[in-house]
């Protein structure tokens, strides 16, 4: 076998070098090099640049990419022009003659090409300023240049802002039509991040049954055929139904379809997608209901609670979610309970969390440390003057659909689905307020800011709480020794003279009669107030708004306190010094 090898090798050598000596009939020019100088490095182009300064480079840079955004962009001379008026025109220091100048030429350079750069970063704000600013008669040629565009306007980042502004400065007889533009598209700009701000913009800005227009096209197909729904009195989805003898399952899956891909995007912002999803979850199976609540809870629901039908939902998630997902909302909070706390329809949803979430640990780790933080603000606050009543109020109309076999949620066996905490009321309260030391920071607030407070329409309410002991006397007799220590501040208030400068604790109308109330309601403090500041000078204040202080020591159902203030009280009654009001009789007799 060795030797037959070497002859194959021997012959493949052959070819080779037969292969080889092709290759001198090859033209010299093509095997020749291109060139023999050496390539040129990148610093031999700039090299003509190097001896220009630093301004002329700057400048012929400038001049460079302006000449590429010239190639690329058809109208970039327009746009630099419409900057150049547009500085001129938002300038504030401007007479309406001058500025009305300013965006007739603008409009008239945009003329016939408004849709086509609409849409530009530039052009857009320019638009917006126009829009704003010009006559009726420059605003009607430009809505009807952009009405046929609206949609694609609707959904672009910068025209966005125009289209809004267009709404914003439409006329009565501009806006319908405006909305109506949307009419068969609703459905899908809600999908779009920015198509969804124009139809929230115009559900906003609509009339009620403008509004109801919107929301039919998310109930149903077939509800978009009946333009006469718009004046139709009822207004829940529910009512509909029924009126129109509709399949409820039919309109259920027609609205799981539209709302679906919303949640997924996570486009959930906005009211008109609230109202929307309260809607279906009272006419959805429940299987299909808790699969949205499972959806929301999170930090995707602490996003919606801003609006009253957020709130709404919010509340039914806590209401109905299962502990797993009650702590999922909760975790969705942390960083931004003051915020909620702050807002009038979030601060129900917080106070439904404290009033339901068993696992107090949690609550008192991402809310009630972000509470302690900022006490002071949110006892001034009106919104977190909420009261339970209300928050009972907003839950009595959520409740969800029965289940097939006609069991409801509320009265349904399920341990995920169970309606409040399984812990004892009064033992979640004391751990959340009690034990967490929320209580004694803010009796520490109360005592701070004792004249403030008091003297404040809305932080008054919060001292009386407070300086009662709460409900079912909750702050003692843990916290006695800091309640004595706010009577006594209340009490050296008091004492000090009548001055020209601010108003007396006594003689304000908030202070005046939340100072009566706790008179009359807590014997501990009336004690510490008369022997501090009233006793030997009760004559003082027997008049004006004071004299309801004075006069509750006479009212009060308390022996001792009226045994304490008799002897002092009584003679400036006889003589019509003080006098004590006429008790008002019971409502029905």
């Amino acid at each position: 076998m060795a030797p037959k090898d070497a002859a194959h090798t021997s012959k493949k050598r052959k070819s080779d070098v037969r292969d080889i000596s092709k290759l001198k009939k090859i033209p010299k020019q093509l095997t020749k090099p291109a060139s023999t100088k050496p390539l040129k490095k990148k610093s031999d182009f700039v090299a003509k640049d190097a001896q220009l300064s630093k301004k002329e480079l700057r400048q012929l840079a400038k001049e460079k990419t302006e000449a590429r955004k010239k190639r690329r962009k058809r109208h970039f001379t327009l746009e630099q022009e419409l900057a150049l008026l547009w500085e001129k025109m938002r300038r504030r220091n401007i007479s309406k003659e001058e500025r009305s100048k300013f965006v007739a030429e603008a409009l008239q350079k945009m003329k016939g090409k408004i849709p086509e750069i609409a849409s530009s970063h530039i052009s857009s704000r320019v638009l917006q300023t126009c829009v704003k600013y010009c006559s009726d008669t420059e605003r009607d040629a430009v809505y009807e240049e952009l009405k046929p565009h609206l949609l694609t306007l609707a959904s672009s980042t910068y025209a966005v802002h125009l289209v809004t502004k267009m709404f914003d400065n439409a006329s009565k007889s501009q806006l319908p039509r405006l909305i109506s533009l949307l009419h068969g598209h609703v459905a899908a700009l809600l999908r779009h991040s920015v198509g969804s701000i124009v139809v929230e913009h115009a559900y906003q800005m609509g009339n009620a049954s403008q509004k109801r227009e919107l929301l039919m096209e998310l109930y149903s197909t077939e509800l978009q055929l009946f333009k006469d729904l718009a004046n139709m009195k009822e207004n829940k989805i529910v009512d509909i139904i029924s009126k129109l003898g509709l399949k409820k399952s039919s309109v259920s899956r027609h609205m799981a379809s539209v709302l679906q891909p919303i949640l997924e995007k996570g486009i959930v912002d906005h009211s008109i997608t609230h109202r929307a999803l309260i809607e279906y979850l009272s006419i959805a199976e429940k299987l299909s209901a808790e699969d949205v609540i499972k959806q929301l809870s999170g930090s995707l629901l602490v996003r919606m609670i801003h609006t009253k039908e957020g709130s709404r939902i919010g509340m039914l998630c806590v209401k109905h979610g299962s502990a797993k997902e009650r702590k999922k909302l909760v975790k969705g909070m942390k960083g931004h309970v003051g915020k909620v706390a702050h807002d009038n329809c979030g601060s129900m949803v917080l106070v439904s969390v404290l009033s339901t979430v068993d696992d107090t640990k949690l609550v008192t780790k991402v809310i009630i440390r972000e509470l302690q933080s900022i006490l002071k603000e949110l006892v001034l606050d009106k919104a977190t003057d909420n009261d339970e009543g209300d928050r009972k109020e907003a839950e009595h109309d959520i409740k969800l659909p029965a289940s097939d076999a006609g069991e409801s949620m509320e009265t349904g066996e399920d341990d995920h689905l169970v309606e409040g905490g399984k812990k004892d009321p009064f033992v979640r309260r004391q751990e959340l307020l009690v034990k967490s030391g929320l209580a004694e920071s803010l009796v520490d607030v109360c005592i701070e800011n004792a004249e403030e407070l008091l003297k404040s329409n809305f932080g008054r309410e919060v001292v009386y709480e407070v300086a009662t002991g709460g409900v079912d006397r909750i702050l003692r007799p843990t916290l006695d020794k800091k309640l004595t220590s706010l009577y006594e501040k209340v009490a050296t208030l008091a004492t000090e003279s009548k001055s020209d400068e601010s108003e007396h604790i006594l003689e304000n109308f908030h202070s005046s009669r939340t100072i009566r109330k706790l008179v009359l309601d807590c014997p501990a403090f009336a004690l510490i107030l008369w022997q501090t500041a009233l006793k030997g000078n009760s004559k003082i204040w027997a008049s004006g708004h004071s004299a309801k202080v004075v006069a509750a020591f006479v009212e009060s159902s308390d022996a001792q306190v009226q045994k304490l203030a008799n002897k002092e009280l009584q003679p400036l009654i006889n003589s019509g010094v003080l006098k004590i009001p006429e008790t008002k009789p019971a409502e029905g007799k």
